[in-house]
């Protein structure tokens, strides 16, 4: 491996032309490919979970799953329903969707309590999650109806529209993301190098990794199913990674530049980089690739394919910066030597200097490093605590799966969604009782079903009986709707009479604490009490709590698995970089600090409310579930790329004759700049996500900003030099000192480096 980056940079460097247009055929191929497969997406059962997907799948067995399902309302514009107008409505809603592929069946009208709204249900053909592409024509009709009675409000909402609004909504975000961070990316590295054929080769390189991994992911989703989230991924980390990797290389090969004077030519200088940066990039790839290949263990489709996405994202950008980022800068380098007597006799002619080198370490970073030079020990103590004192409040995390009811009020759906369950609170919540039995067994277990819904009905936790709202005078029908509740206990069973389901209604949101405490009381006092009873019958809960609840439990359980993983990839990844088993203890124990630093932050921040205003969300009371275990393994990632740079940069001081302090504080200093350069591209590129509407993404991208920033300036330039001066030659242990460099090669006769044995 030590090699390899060499030899794929002088080949790269020697066949310019072949190796860029190779890169790009390789894009364009990834592409294509994603393209002709297209996306094979995960359907309902990869999202099955514990108790509630066991239920799920029986239910799924006996043809009772659940179906998607949108509820028009209609009501008064103005004042009070007609119910003339309003029927006259509902029966144009009702041919209209009759008439649609998409539509299974329609429900009779069903009337609000207060009689001001009219409801009409619509069930929806196919499983749940096609709900989101089907919804389209429906919504198109309730337009239309609308339309023809306009002293009437005619509106849509139910799971189908509200996941297509959540998605439509994640695209607008995503956009608007990327025009926030993407000027600032131009601007810093424009800063950074000066200029702008050099500050566009970052940008060029991470954008085209970032089109090939989105084909190869659809690839890749035909033998790991695509939850939806895997695009969102690659955008995120791919401009973060893309451009950082290609910024350490670029800054190095400028390095190596400055240092020549002219004496080698672009080739040689594109090796020496090799040397040196490659190894690292390719280190520190590997790093967040085993990093993140952890959440696999966590058996969750979702995280699976977060985890193909990043992976896919970082290897492409590893190999474009092996590949095709040597040759673009051969080309670079040429046009810039035939370019330089120029520039020198126009700097001559006006009386000016020659530039001098920039020293690599400015006064801002020199003042960051002045505490860890001088006072390690009281550097070190001093920035433990503060990392410590971030990381208390994550004593305090909850945890909650956040569902539809937390989605934005941006979103029409959702208001129409508030105002539906205002009118109908029995929609709320629906908990589905399963059981699978033997067909002799059917009407006994009915019974106890039966006996069940009672029970919860008495409850006050569940929706009371809708006797009391029940209109007596006539028969349900498109003129003459009732007045009830929508969810009444019902009873269905399998045509073979083993599977049965019972849906009980909870007037309650599934985030709320009733919602769940109507949960937790069905499973351990009513069924236990009912069926439960009864021998040879299997039972599970599903429903909108329950999966959100089971997930959370889940995803805890497996927590200890993945994070133990994690600890020993990364202990493993260190030590086999560096030949160092202390240094593999650092870099865990800096990383727990970094990670345990940014969840304080994040519990402090979002599962309060004091920020509620400042950064436009609104509380939980909780962090979503998803986030802490990703953002862990993403952290141990991406402190990684940090920890190989910096260190790389001291095992190179270090191996060219440095005594250990000197090592250290040249190390820092060469990568001081390059780190925190690519720090404010990565913090940029995460920050952008605290504008979306999504919370789950604001807490996903704060708690990664904080912690890029926090892993930069504190852990890189504070702790970890001074644990560093503090060890001295110790921190090796058991590595012996080199006789040489890795980079400390002489051009060889022919105008580039000798290889490093």
């Amino acid at each position: 491996m030590r090699h390899l980056p060499v030899r794929m940079a002088r080949w790269s460097a020697r066949h310019a032309g072949r190796a860029i247009a190779g890169w790009f055929a390789f894009v364009v191929l990834c592409l294509v490919a994603g393209i002709a497969l297209g996306t094979n997406e995960a359907t309902t059962k990869d999202f099955w979970v514990g108790e509630a997907g066991r239920a799920e799948a029986t239910a799924t067995e006996g043809g009772l799953e659940r179906s998607p399902t949108e509820r028009i309302m209609i009501r008064a514009g103005s004042g009070k329903l007609d119910m003339a107008a309003a029927g006259a409505a509902a029966r144009d809603v009702t041919e209209r969707m009759r008439g649609l592929p998409e539509v299974e069946s329609v429900a009779a009208p069903v009337r609000s309590k207060d009689g001001e709204v009219l409801l009409v249900s619509v069930v929806l053909n196919g499983p749940e999650l096609k709900g989101k592409k089907n919804v389209v024509p429906l919504l198109e009709q309730t337009a239309a109806v609308g339309a023809d009675h306009p002293h009437l409000v005619v509106e849509e909402t139910g799971s189908p529209a509200i996941s297509k609004g959540v998605n439509d909504q994640r695209d607008e975000d995503l956009a608007l993301s990327e025009r926030i961070s993407l000027p600032v990316t131009v601007i810093t590295l424009l800063i950074v190098f000066g200029s702008v054929i050099m500050a566009g080769v970052p940008l060029l390189l991470a954008l085209s990794s970032i089109a090939a991994a989105i084909g190869l992911s659809m690839v890749a989703s035909h033998v790991m199913p695509d939850a939806g989230v895997g695009t969102n991924l690659i955008l995120l980390i791919g401009l973060a990674v893309g451009v950082d990797y290609t910024l350490f290389y670029l800054k190095r090969e400028r390095e190596e530049r400055a240092r020549a004077g002219g004496r080698l030519g672009p080739e040689a200088l594109v090796e020496l980089a090799a040397a040196t940066a490659g190894r690292a990039i390719v280190i520190s790839g590997l790093a967040v690739i085993v990093s993140t290949a952890t959440l696999y263990l966590a058996t969750d489709v979702i995280f699976s394919s977060l985890a193909t996405g990043t992976i896919l994202v970082v290897a492409v950008a590893v190999a474009s910066s092996l590949t095709v980022l040597p040759a673009l800068l051969v080309v670079i380098g040429r046009r810039a030597d035939r370019l330089a007597p120029r520039r020198a006799a126009r700097r001559a002619a006006r009386g000016k200097p020659a530039r001098a080198g920039k020293p690599e370490t400015g006064r801002l970073f020199g003042a960051l490093l002045r505490p860890a030079r001088t006072r390690p020990a009281l550097t070190l103590c001093l920035s433990v605590l503060v990392m410590l004192g971030l990381t208390v409040p994550a004593l305090g995390l909850k945890l909650i799966d956040p569902g539809k009811d937390t989605f934005s009020r941006d979103i029409p759906a959702m208001r129409v969604y508030d105002r539906l369950t205002e009118s109908f609170p029995e929609l709320f919540v629906t908990h589905e009782v399963v059981t699978r039995s033997t067909p002799e067994q059917a009407a006994q277990v009915k019974r106890a079903l039966e006996d069940l819904g009672r029970r919860a009905q008495a409850d006050p936790l569940f929706a009371q009986d809708a006797q009391d709202a029940k209109s007596p005078e006539s028969p349900e029908s498109p003129t003459n709707p009732r007045t009830a509740a929508i969810s009444e206990p019902t009873v269905r069973t399998s045509a073979d009479g083993r599977i049965s389901v019972l849906e009980l209604s909870v007037p309650h949101p599934a985030p709320s604490a009733e919602a769940i405490e109507s949960l937790t009381r069905l499973r351990q006092d009513h069924i236990p009490a009912t069926v439960g009873r009864l021998s040879g019958v299997e039972t599970a809960v599903s429903g909108d709590v329950a999966r959100g609840r089971d997930y959370v439990s889940h995803e805890s359980d497996k927590l200890p698995l993945v994070l133990g993983f994690l600890l020993l990839m990364t202990f493993l990844m260190t030590v086999w970089a560096f030949r160092s088993v202390v240094l593999g203890a650092i870099g865990v124990v800096l990383n727990l600090l970094s990670a345990g630093a940014s969840l304080g932050l994040l519990v402090l921040v979002f599962q309060g409310t004091w920020a509620e205003g400042l950064l436009a969300f609104d509380s939980l009371g909780a962090i979503a579930s998803r986030v802490p275990l990703f953002l862990v393994v993403i952290l141990f990632g991406l402190s990684m790329d940090y920890q190989v740079f910096v260190v790389s940069r001291i095992q190179e001081a270090r191996q060219n004759g440095m005594p250990a302090r000197e090592a250290v504080l040249e190390g820092i200093n060469r990568s001081a700049k390059v780190v925190t350069s690519a720090a404010i591209v990565m913090v940029t590129v995460f920050g952008a996500f605290v504008a979306l509407h999504l919370t789950e993404m604001k807490q996903m991208g704060f708690c990664l900003a904080v912690a890029v920033l926090l892993d930069a300036v504190v852990i890189r330039l504070m702790v970890l030099p001074s644990v560093l001066l503090l060890l001295g030659e110790c921190a090796w242990w058991p590595a012996r000192r080199p006789g040489r460099a890795v980079g400390a090669q002489e051009p060889t006769a022919a105008g580039s480096p000798a290889e490093v044995g």
